[in-house]
């Protein structure tokens, strides 16, 4: 659950997405650290949910061997969208931009509607979600 808190502030929304999810993990000498969580959310249509790698490995191409994965797996499920959800700043953005993900949609203050407390990067409250696509 740690790991998830990186990418996800609230422990109820965690729990709420694992019903029904996959759940990988990346582990180096039987250390967990990177993972995601990824679910079904039509027929031919995966989200996920939540993308973490732990801070002390970050920046070392770890996140994109995952996304890299949820990919290939999706694809092995026949799936031909995977979808994600961001804020509308920050590097997250461009990490998913350059795997081929395009803006589908804005939900609109989504942050501040789903959060106990406001979620700030680089000085910047996140208030809208982009959810962005990949067609595969």
């Amino acid at each position: 659950m740690e790991l998830f808190l990186l990418a996800d502030p609230e422990v109820d929304n965690i729990l709420g997405y694992l019903h029904n999810a996959l759940v990988y993990v990346a582990k180096v000498k039987e250390e967990v650290v990177g993972g995601y969580i990824l679910q079904a959310t039509g027929h031919d249509l995966y989200e996920l949910k939540n993308i973490a790698v732990a801070t002390a490995v970050q920046n070392k191409g770890l996140g994109t061997r995952l996304l890299n994965h949820v990919i290939e797996v999706v694809k092995e499920l026949d799936g031909k969208y995977l979808e994600v959800g961001t804020g509308t700043f920050g590097y997250q953005l461009s990490f998913y931009q350059r795997a081929g993900f395009r803006v589908d949609r804005v939900d609109k203050d989504f942050f501040l509607l789903n959060y106990n407390e406001a979620i700030f990067e680089n000085g910047i409250q996140h208030k809208d979600m982009l959810r962005l696509l990949l067609k595969l």
